[in-house]
Formats: C-alpha cells, structure tokens, sequence
C-alpha cells in the first residue's frame, strides 16, 4: 500500500511495516492516556493530542485504523484507556462516546496530513471538537435507545453542555494547536 503522508511520503510500506506503524501509535496514545487531570466524568488527558498527532503524521485511513485496533486492544481487557480502563463494559460506560469517536477524530486529523501548519491546525481543531457528537450523543440518546440505565445516560443537554463539553473546549483546543505545531516542526526538520 503506497502512503502520501507527509512522514511516509512516496514510502510503499510493508505488511509488517504497516502493522508496526499501528502498535506505535496505540502504543503513544495509550500511554497519553495515562497522563490524566482527574475530572468527571471525563478526565482531561493527553490522549486527545496524540490521537490527532497520529492521524496527521499518519494520513486519514491508517490514523482511522489505528484507534480502532486500540478500541481493538482495550476491548480484549488490555489496560489502554484512561486510568488504566480495559473491557467492553469500560466502552460501554460514561466515556463510550468519546472512545468510539476516536477513529472519527484521527480520520478527520488525517485530513490534514497533507497540509501546511495552517491545514494541520484547522484539521486538527475540527477533529478535536468532531469528538463531541459521537462523545455527547452516547449519554443524551444512545444510552437509553440500548437500555443502559445509569446516573450519567439520558442526561439532559444542558447538564452535558455544562459538566462533559464546557470544561474542556479551551483544554482541547490547546492540545489540537500543539499538537498540530508538534507534527509540523517535526515534518520540516524531517525535510531538512
């Protein structure tokens, strides 16, 4: 499979080469998913820059295919979401919006692969607020359409807004600008 990503640029990349590219990066945001600021119900990590740092380093379909196989990996138990969190029951909680709007955040971070800084920031501004539908839709209506009964399903969307959304807005930005600088600078001195 031939890749025109900025850090694979005219590079045909082998099976094995593929799949090593894929455990790195689960392997980068599982650890960025460690670096936690405890807040409910969703704690602020590191995890979001990484995941667009991945998919702008690795293009839209390999950045999408690696947060699935890291859904892959915490759904088979392995301890790669926040606080250490494994297991379909974890997915099925409070974060399993988020989690599963992951693949959406690092296809659209991908986008901008390609990109100036300017493209790579837009690209990873909109993949960093994107998260919030899928994240946001899980509590307000998918919860209750597949009968899970909690404290946090069917919140109401003034409740969301203030206690899953508003805290982090500014948080998120940040960590989509730098994360975007991050893979840009690294592109020009990988040019040089």
């Amino acid at each position: 499979m031939t890749y025109d990503t900025p850090l694979l640029r005219g590079r045909d990349l082998a099976m094995w080469q593929q799949g090593a590219l894929i455990l790195a990066g689960t392997a980068l945001i599982a650890l960025a998913a460690q670096i936690a600021v405890p807040m409910w119900p969703v704690p602020m990590t590191l995890q979001g820059a990484a995941i667009i740092a991945v998919g702008l380093s690795m293009g839209s379909r390999m950045g999408a295919l690696t947060l699935l196989t890291y859904l892959a990996e915490g759904a088979m138990g392995l301890p790669v979401f926040a606080n250490g969190g494994a297991g379909l029951a974890y997915i099925a909680g409070p974060t399993g919006g988020f989690l599963v709007g992951f693949v959406l955040m690092a296809w659209i971070a991908g986008l901008g692969a390609r990109a100036g800084v300017l493209g790579m920031t837009a690209a990873a501004l909109a993949a960093a607020y994107a998260l919030y539908v899928p994240g946001l839709a899980w509590p307000l209506a998918v919860a209750s359409v597949f009968g899970v009964e909690s404290g946090w399903a069917a919140s109401s969307a003034a409740s969301l807004w203030s206690g899953w959304m508003q805290p982090f807005l500014i948080g998120d930005a940040v960590k989509a600008v730098l994360a975007a600088l991050l893979v840009s600078g690294t592109l020009r001195a990988l040019k040089r």
